[in-house]
């Protein structure tokens, strides 16, 4: 489903700001791209959907768990 074209303003800040930080809730999403928190929900599902959003991952730090 090719979603590229249609991406907006809005779309690209919510990706910037899941990049920045995946685990903040939906309305913290909502409040720092400035829309309300049920049409941020359907954006972020519409992303996931079309798999522009993959997924939520940890980043580990290595050297603190004893790897290099």
């Amino acid at each position: 489903m090719p979603l590229k074209a249609d991406l907006d303003a809005i779309d690209w800040k919510i990706l910037r700001e899941l990049q920045d930080d995946g685990r903040m809730t939906n309305v913290e999403l909502s409040n720092r791209v400035g829309i309300s928190a049920p049409p941020c929900l359907r954006r972020v599902r519409r992303l996931e959907e079309a798999g522009i959003i993959r997924g939520y991952r940890a980043l580990l730090n290595a050297p603190a768990l004893g790897m290099d």
